[in-house]
Parts: C-alpha cells; sequence; structure tokens
C-alpha cells in the first residue's frame, strides 16, 4: 500500500510513522527546508519531498498516479482541499482524507470537492467532550459512510438491563454487531454466549437510531 502525507507538521510525522510500523510504504511532501529535515530525522523509512503538495509536479513525484491514499494534514485549509481536489479529480486516487483547520470551514471538505473523509478536530473535540458528561460513557470512535454508522464503546452500567445477559438474549436494535468486549483487561472476540457484566467496555457496530437504545440498554 502507497500513502502520501501533505503537511510533516506533528499531525503528518505521528501519522507517518504509525503507518510505516503498519508497513505501509509512506512518502512525505512538506515544503518547510526544517520540517523536511526533522521528518526524515525522526522516520528514516519515510520518503520525504520538499516542495507543495498542491502543486501537480511536485504530487508527481511522490507517486500520486500510484498511491492508494493520500492524507492532507497541513496547517492551513486552503491548501489541504486543493491537495484534495487535484489527488482525486486529476489523478483518481481512490481514498482522499483532509484536515479541516477551521471549523468554519467544514462545509468544503466534501466528497463533491474530492475529500472522502475531513477530519475536523475541533468538532472531534466536542463531540467527546459532549458525549462524556451525556451519554453514559459511551463514545464514538469513528463514523462510517454517508448513512451515519458508527462504531462506538460503551460501558456496562450497574444497574444496565444487558448486565448478566448473554449477548444473543439482549434485544439489539437492528443492524447491530457487537465486535469486541473487554472483561477486567482481557479483550474478546464475543460470541451469542458471552455474557455482560458491569463495568465490561463492549465494542459496537451500529446505526443512528440504535445509538438511542444501546444508551438505554447499557446505562
Amino acid at each position: 500500500m502507497q500513502v502520501i502525507i501533505v503537511g510533516g507538521g506533528k499531525t503528518g510525522a505521528h501519522l507517518a510513522s504509525r503507518l510505516t510500523d503498519d508497513g505501509i510504504a509512506v512518502t512525505v511532501i512538506e515544503q518547510r527546508a526544517e520540517v523536511v529535515e526533522r521528518v526524515r530525522q525522526i522516520c528514516p523509512s519515510v520518503s520525504v519531498i520538499e516542495g507543495s503538495g498542491s502543486d501537480p509536479e511536485v504530487l508527481e513525484r511522490a507517486g500520486v498516479r500510484i498511491a492508494d491514499a493520500v492524507a492532507a494534514v497541513t496547517g492551513l485549509d486552503e491548501t489541504n482541499l486543493v491537495t484534495s481536489m487535484l489527488a482525486k479529480m486529476e489523478y483518481a486516487v481512490p481514498r482522499v482524507v483532509a484536515r479541516v483547520n477551521n471549523p468554519a470551514n467544514a462545509w468544503m471538505f466534501t466528497p463533491v470537492n474530492g475529500v472522502d473523509v475531513g477530519v475536523n478536530q475541533a468538532e472531534i473535540t466536542a463531540r467527546f467532550v459532549i458525549e462524556g458528561m451525556d451519554v453514559h460513557d459511551m463514545y464514538t470512535l469513528m463514523k462510517l459512510g454517508r448513512d451515519e454508522h458508527s462504531i462506538v464503546q460503551v460501558t456496562v452500567g450497574a444497574h444496565a438491563r444487558v448486565a448478566g445477559l448473554a449477548l444473543k438474549d439482549i434485544p439489539f436494535p437492528a443492524e447491530t454487531v457487537v465486535t469486541a468486549v473487554e472483561h477486567e483487561g482481557n479483550l474478546i472476540v464475543p460470541n451469542g454466549g458471552t455474557v455482560l457484566e458491569s463495568g465490561d467496555e463492549a465494542i459496537i457496530f451500529t446505526s443512528e437510531e440504535g445509538r438511542d437504545e444501546i444508551r438505554r440498554l447499557f446505562s
């Protein structure tokens, strides 16, 4: 797998390090000379190109024609958006992810403008704060697709309706799958006979409508 990261700051460097640890071939594009040198020191196995990700010639030097994904994570929304549009519309990169720095610009980071996933950091932070306060230890780990399916993490409350029940006996909402359960520090791949106990953590795939019912079941 070939991934191009545009932006070698803290976000880009961390992402590059994580991906290379997973055996993914990564090329970083960064236009600041001092940052280029720092990325090379931090991630010696990463190919680093000095230049702008909004420049088609630089993207081609980075191998955009064969890239499986492009992540535009600079501190400038304009650069991230132009990079995304080039990657998707000019080079047909299968997966384009872009960082949204200013929440007011989030409306532009859509598939129409070449962005498959716009990562709005302010919105993510707000969601974790709000959910942490209001939804009884239920957190959204990831949104999937345009129909608002999610992967959520939820804690079995002390007096939850699901406490002491096997998964097969729990009236989960439609389009819901329990993918993992953590019990006393041990991660379990569950089956229908897996019993949930107070304090267990469950990772669940569900629809937007299913989230509310899961809150009621687990709180």
